[in-house]
């Protein structure tokens, strides 16, 4: 049997099986993308019956994982009205501010103390792990159990900083890449200030003209919600590859193209975003997580010695939960939603597709691909895990009164 197609029949049937019990998995310790990460590891790593050695899985995770974030943006974009992101602007900028930076330092501190990383290969392992992931995020604050949880206002922050900082980490990953892969610095600095400026222009430009075209076609004749819901799918992908012909960052022109098409429709956008954010989170990310079970470099991990259990605990505990409760009094928010935003800052998809970004981009030692790997499915195990649990103390938590200042 080729393994190509055993992939397709796996994924295939565990995809009818989330249909089934679409309800019971959202209400379970689980998540779907933990679920195919699972698949994978279980039929590659550990039965042998896929052995994905003799295909370029590299460049395969990497436009994957590209084309993932491009729909999961689209939906983080829509998730909300354009002004209910300026509504938490404060505290989505010192996270892309502050934070950024804060996480960044310490994961690769943690890198160089923990594995005894070179600074330089630290620094970009540091900045590979620092962006929210978008997909993971989804879970926790997207559908009917996260929104009689949760607060829009709480919702609006975790989803508005997994957007805009994705695309952010471009920049930092392009300035790490100078010293990890011995990249020309004026090229790279060059590329980086192209890549987040020409990510603005070119989501701006592409939103607002299909904003217009939407607007346009709504004032001849009706537009049915799955035609809107078809359509923001193919814009995603459209800004994907408008942005990579610009030689932009692809990335955060989706969001902002998602940001500008979302400002000129309005209301329209609410009901496609539901359906696009359920097929993205149950379906759409299970060829991804599960191909990622079927690479991991579990041999890789035990080189790594006992620091195969301490890295990723010392980043899932010390990379986030400490600096967002230090920022607390900038962000303005009550200490029961800083916790909760501490704590659910998942690392995934964005982290996968800047590792292997840096692999094509010179950034080859293994060390590199074992360590951000290893935090990316502990990250995936722990979050996916206590992310239902995590909602329902919020919930005993408000209602108690606890934490509300």
């Amino acid at each position: 049997m080729h393994p190509l197609h055993l992939s397709y029949a796996l994924v295939g049937v565990l995809a009818v099986l989330l249909a089934f019990w679409s309800s019971a998995i959202r209400r379970a310790p689980v998540s779907e993308p933990l679920l195919a990460l699972l698949l994978g590891v279980l039929v590659g790593p550990v039965s042998g019956l896929i052995d994905p050695t003799h295909h370029d899985t590299t460049g395969l995770l990497r436009e994957a994982s590209r084309i993932l974030l491009a729909i999961s943006l689209m939906a983080v974009a829509l998730r909300f009205p354009a002004t209910g992101y300026l509504t938490v602007a404060r505290p989505v900028g010192v996270l892309l501010t502050l934070g950024m930076a804060g996480m960044a330092v310490v994961s690769a501190g943690l890198a160089w103390l923990l594995l005894g990383l070179p600074v330089a290969l630290a620094v970009l392992l540091g900045v590979c792990l620092t962006p929210t992931d978008p997909v993971l995020a989804s879970s926790v604050v997207s559908g009917t159990p996260a929104e009689r949880a949760l607060p829009a206002r709480l919702r609006q922050v975790i989803s508005g900083e997994s957007g805009i900082n994705d695309g952010l980490a471009y920049l930092l990953v392009a300035l790490a890449l100078i010293a990890a892969a011995a990249r020309p610095a004026g090229q790279q600095v060059a590329e980086a200030a192209w890549g987040v400026g020409g990510a603005v222009l070119v989501g701006v430009a592409v939103g607002c003209l299909a904003g217009w075209a939407v607007r346009a076609a709504e004032a001849r004749e009706k537009v049915d919600q799955g035609s809107l819901l078809v359509f923001a799918v193919v814009l995603g992908v459209a800004a994907l590859g408008v942005a990579r012909v610009a030689r932009t960052d692809a990335i955060l022109a989706v969001f902002v193209t998602g940001l500008a098409y979302n400002r000129l429709i309005g209301r329209r956008s609410r009901a496609s975003e539901q359906q696009l954010d359920d097929a993205l989170t149950r379906y759409l990310v299970l060829p991804v997580f599960f191909l990622f079970g079927l690479v991991v470099p579990w041999r890789q991990w035990l080189e790594l010695g006992w620091p195969v259990v301490a890295f990723p605990v010392a980043v899932l505990l010390l990379r986030r939960l400490p600096m967002v409760l230090a920022l607390r009094p900038a962000l303005g928010m009550s200490w029961r939603d800083t916790v909760f935003l501490g704590w659910f800052g998942p690392i995934g998809v964005s982290a996968l597709f800047y590792l292997t970004y840096s692999y094509a981009e010179g950034a080859t030692d293994s060390r590199l691909w074992a360590a951000g790997t290893l935090v990316i499915a502990a990250s995936t195990l722990v979050h996916g895990v206590t992310a239902t649990a995590g909602r329902r103390w919020y919930s005993s938590a408000a209602s108690r009164g606890v934490g509300g200042r």
